[in-house]
């Protein structure tokens, strides 16, 4: 079993920052890949951002230039800059291994 906690989220203003951390704990065999991905109300769940375990990286065009991911063995993160209303969703944690892994999400609001 894996499990997979993810922090950081909160309230924040438009042009603020935040950084979600997550952090996966459990039987781990693999991780092919780590990233974050977004649901807000009404829409379905979006990919926001990758990173393979080679270390390539892949970004929702709407992120690109303000949101960066980085990993450190089991932990994935995910600054988020310059953000906007729009940006406003659920983040959910995601590990690909053996199969793919959930987090239970991080609310992110950004006021405008």
């Amino acid at each position: 079993q894996v499990q997979l906690v993810e922090s950081g989220g909160g309230l924040v203003q438009a042009g603020g920052s935040l950084r979600l951390s997550c952090a996966a704990s459990g039987s781990i065999f693999r991780i092919n890949a780590m990233g974050w991905y977004r649901q807000a109300p009404g829409k379905q769940r979006e990919l926001v951002a990758t990173i393979t375990s080679g270390g390539s990286t892949n970004y929702v065009d709407s992120a690109k230039g303000r949101f960066t991911i980085s990993r450190d063995n089991a932990k994935v993160f995910l600054q988020m800059n310059s953000l906007k209303p729009e940006d406003t969703a659920v983040y959910y944690c995601q590990l690909l291994g053996v199969r793919a892994y959930w987090g239970q999400g991080t609310q992110v609001t950004v006021s405008s």
